[in-house]
């Protein structure tokens, strides 16, 4: 699995996608998660969109308690920045998301939501967004609402200060994951029956187990971690092994074939050896110039030989080559 792992570059946002419905998992049937969402006919995206069918459920997750009819999710991978610039960016995303409805206000700015989620805590961000007359307020741990001058009620999450025990598969979307918090994962997703939520599951271990491979090398030295870890990555690991096994079977079929044609090759080598040197005793024998000079092409044709080599193949004698060489 490491090796696969190794070649691929590390897909953050599927991740977070599989989080984010995990996360939310208590309210699922009352959600609708449209991944990457277009703004328009031109690849304008949004991460996530998800739609509260039902105006009046309370979203259990601290995540969603900010949740109206349209909720605008923002995923910005641990190497990404989250500048001033940034936010007004997304922010203009929620706009042209509202601005886009088939009817006048059909996405009403009163229904509409935004939350933003980064690793760290965006320090200069805050800081530029408190200039600019907004109040930042820590709801939950790790949850900033925006206060003040918005368009949108905002939310941006600092995933790495999320609760541990209510928030592991976001916390796990780091290059820098805690054990405890793996554990905390795997211990969770144990308990998932669905093959949605599995999916999810393999989705946020594939990005994690790829940003530390040292901290998982740890982890599969707990039993029963190890065996949480087989368990939800099975089909992974099935179609590694599985193409392992395919390329193996190709390599050794390779093989075989390479090997056979070389026997048939020394086969047909030696077989040519013998008929020039039967043909070379009978030219002598009768004295023929032509079968001597019949057996020096056969051996320059079927060995890729130079005449040279052809005659000493044969063992010409020196004093007659010439004679031989005016008429190949």
């Amino acid at each position: 699995m490491g090796n696969n792992l190794e070649k691929t570059e590390i897909q953050w946002h599927p991740a977070f996608y599989g989080a984010a419905e995990l996360e939310l998992l208590s309210n699922r049937e009352a959600l609708e998660f449209q991944r990457e969402y277009n703004l328009s006919k031109k690849p304008i995206q949004i991460d996530l969109l998800i739609v509260k069918k039902l105006a009046d459920v309370q979203i259990e997750n601290e995540i969603g308690r900010i949740f109206k009819k349209y909720n605008i999710l923002e995923y910005k991978s641990p190497a990404d920045r989250l500048t001033i610039d940034d936010y007004y960016k997304t922010m203009g995303y929620a706009c042209f998301y509202k601005g886009l409805g088939d009817r006048v206000n059909q996405v009403p700015a009163e229904e509409l939501t935004l939350s933003i989620f980064r690793e760290a805590y965006p320090r200069e961000l805050f800081k530029a967004l408190i200039e600019s007359g907004c109040t930042i307020k820590e709801q939950f741990p790790g949850i900033y609402y925006i206060l003040g001058n918005v368009l949108f009620d905002t939310q941006i999450v600092v995933t790495r200060r999320l609760s541990r025990e209510t928030h592991s598969s976001l916390r796990i979307l780091s290059r820098n994951a805690d054990a405890e918090d793996v554990r905390t994962f795997l211990t969770k997703a144990k308990r998932l029956d669905s093959p949605g939520n599995r999916h999810n599951a393999d989705a946020i271990l594939q990005a994690s187990i790829h940003a530390n491979k040292r901290l998982y090398t740890e982890v599969r030295r707990d039993l029963g971690m190890c065996e949480a870890l087989r368990e939800l990555m099975k089909d992974e690991i099935d179609r590694i092994l599985e193409e392992a096994t395919a390329k193996a079977a190709e390599e050794a079929a390779a093989k075989a074939a390479e090997e056979a044609a070389a026997r048939a090759a020394e086969e047909a080598e030696k077989a040519a050896a013998i008929a020039a040197e039967k043909a070379m005793e009978k030219g002598v024998e009768k004295g023929t110039d032509n079968t001597i000079i019949t057996s020096v092409r056969n051996l320059m044709e079927t060995m890729k030989l130079t005449a040279e080599q052809a005659m000493d193949a044969i063992k010409v004698p020196m004093e007659a080559r010439s004679k031989y060489l005016s008429r190949l």
